[in-house]
């Protein structure tokens, strides 16, 4: 395998200059598998709401990548034994655990593919990728899976307080520009450390651990969650659904090789094999942005509809609230825009709909935060925080939403 003296180092607008640490890192980037996260945006349609959020994939998982490389820095610092194997099956897991994503990330995840989540293609990913890299990614694969016998380093890449979490809170906040949501990643870096074979967050950094719990709430009702993201990404899946049924009709609709072949073809994960891999490895969003500007000339009220309301910002009005939306009230709407532009009721079902929000900031049942005590003690952040609100984080909030039309579609 060729190595190269190009590009030793990336400059990140957030965290400076970012080291390339070595040739394997620097031969997977260079991979096109990884380039291909160049053409995938990180937070989806969230660029309706806040124009700044172009940032993508790519970015992330190199920030993510300089975390991982500051938190390896701290733990040897603190005595803790990482080999140099496993700080390359750390970097290679963290730096290609995004790379299962479809076009504009989670809106197709279930769109283009069925059942199939983007771990698990990422998995396909990483696998394929071993085979051509001669087994150096083994070590990033168990890791990557959660079976490796050092559970802190399988953690560090997926946990409560994860290298990928910290980067994309932060990166996130900066590039929508909503403040609240930045988080002091390179302190509760500092204050990792490991007991008993677990990743512990030292005492004088609970404040920063609450504060990033917080920054997590804000950033899902204020961003991810946003009611007109929520919208926009709801629009695409019903999209992909009309492209996919006017497909099986036997229209012809204008699209690139990689995106008609999943939407005439059902993928799951029993089929996902190699060469369905190389295919999904050919999508990303230009796929789905030129569709949408080719379909919305189509002669389909519903799919054209649905096109131009993406293409010229014209969503779908939405209302969110805090308990279940009234069944009359849906019916009605329902009714009235099935009348107004004489549709069937499945068709009405594209522009009329609801569905519901769930945001849990603390998720302490799926793995807590342990706070490692001036005593030595273990306590779980919740417990030790004289912040009222974590307890309330640990819980699931859920709103309701309903969508329809504006006056005209």
């Amino acid at each position: 395998m060729k190595t190269s003296n190009k590009l030793k180092i990336f400059n990140d607008p957030i965290y400076g200059f970012i080291r390339i640490p070595n040739t394997l890192v620097f031969d997977l980037i260079e991979d096109s598998y990884f380039q291909r996260l160049r053409r995938i945006s990180q937070m989806g349609l969230s660029y309706l709401v806040y124009p700044g959020a172009h940032h993508t994939r790519f970015h992330h998982a190199l920030g993510c990548m300089y975390l991982m490389q500051k938190a390896i820095q701290v733990l040897r610092f603190k005595g803790v034994e990482i080999s140099e194997s496993e700080v390359d099956g750390l970097l290679g897991a963290i730096l290609l655990h995004d790379i299962g994503h479809g076009p504009f990330s989670h809106a197709m995840e279930h769109s283009i593919v069925e059942g199939v989540s983007h771990e698990f293609i990422s998995l396909q990913f990483m696998q394929e990728l071993n085979e051509r890299f001669n087994g150096s990614l083994t070590v990033a694969i168990s890791i990557f899976t959660g079976k490796h016998p050092k559970r802190f380093l399988n953690q560090l890449v997926s946990s409560q307080l994860d290298m990928d979490r910290l980067d994309y809170l932060k990166r996130d906040s900066f590039y929508t520009g909503v403040a609240e949501g930045n988080t002091n990643a390179e302190r509760l870096i500092t204050m990792l450390n490991v007991v008993d074979g677990n990743l512990v967050i030292e005492e004088k950094g609970i404040y920063s651990v609450e504060k990033f719990l917080m920054a997590r709430r804000f950033m899902y009702w204020q961003v991810y969650l946003h009611k007109t993201a929520v919208v926009a990404e709801r629009l695409l899946i019903c999209i992909l659904k009309r492209a996919r049924f006017l497909f099986e009709k036997g229209e012809i609709l204008n699209c690139s090789d990689a995106l008609s072949y999943f939407l005439t073809h059902h993928i799951d994960k029993n089929n996902f094999d190699k060469a369905v891999l190389a295919k999904f490895a050919q999508l990303d969003d230009v796929d789905i942005l030129a569709a949408l500007k080719e379909w919305q000339y189509c002669n389909d009220f519903v799919l054209s509809s649905l096109c131009k309301m993406i293409v010229n910002r014209r969503l779908l009005h939405i209302k969110v609230k805090k308990e279940p939306i009234n069944e009359t009230k849906f019916q009605s709407k329902f009714t009235k825009i099935k009348k107004l532009y004489k549709l069937t009721d499945e068709e009405t079902s594209y522009f009329v709909f609801k569905g519901e929000l769930k945001n849990k900031a603390y998720d302490r049942e799926h793995q807590n935060i342990n706070i490692l005590r001036k005593n030595g003690k273990i306590t779980d952040v919740a417990k030790l925080s004289d912040h009222l609100n974590l307890n309330a984080l640990s819980k699931t909030v859920t709103k309701y939403y309903m969508c329809y039309p504006k006056e005209g579609v």
